[in-house]
């Protein structure tokens, strides 16, 4: 479980096949083999620890449901280790698990460092969204500030750009999205037993 508050920006050291090594200084510090670590949002398994990156497997599973086939050696991304019981949840509720893929049609800086970004979302995740609730787009807890035919609006402050990977998107660029938990839990009650 995590809470979509990113500890780092790490970098892909290399991806071949199904193989994702990243070069990170803070997370590599307290992940050991066997370890869960969100990378991208996307819960992975660490497989070897040098010191100075991890690495991980990634099935034909992770490949097809979410971004990290398509990351090239220097990309960046967003790190996280799993909450503890004893932690703040500073954000929200966070699998890893990937709900599907979104496009960032949209980025709108402000003067203050701060910008306005939309992503359309594949339309069956959409009924899980609502305004001012919780989603996770590659790993980072946002708050939805607007939807509007097919695509939502998030607005990020300045410290997300500087330390997130959304400083650097662009209209055009994919991201993975987690949808509140909560959200899935409380259609599945209301539909009741099969």
């Amino acid at each position: 479980m995590f809470t979509g508050i990113v500890e780092e920006r790490g970098r892909v050291h290399a991806r071949a096949a199904g193989r994702l090594t990243v070069a990170c200084t803070n997370v590599v510090t307290d992940s050991p083999i066997g370890a869960s670590v969100s990378v991208n949002g996307t819960c992975l398994t660490v497989i070897a620890n040098d010191g100075s990156s991890l690495s991980f497997d990634l099935s034909a599973e992770t490949l097809e449901r979410t971004t990290l086939g398509g990351l090239s050696e220097g990309a960046p991304v967003n790190l996280e280790r799993p909450v503890s019981l004893a932690a703040r949840l500073g954000g929200h509720l966070v699998q890893g698990h990937v709900d599907g893929v979104g496009t960032i049609t949209g980025v709108e800086p402000d003067e203050a460092g701060g910008a306005v970004v939309r992503i359309a979302l594949p339309p069956e995740l959409l009924r899980y969204v609502v305004h001012k609730g919780s989603i996770a787009i590659d790993g980072v807890s946002l708050t939805v500030a607007a939807i509007d035919d097919g695509e939502i609006a998030i607005a990020l402050i300045p410290h997300t750009r500087a330390f997130t990977t959304f400083g650097a998107v662009r209209p055009g660029d994919r991201v993975n999205l987690e949808v509140d938990v909560l959200a899935r839990y409380l259609e599945r009650l209301m539909k009741g037993p099969e």
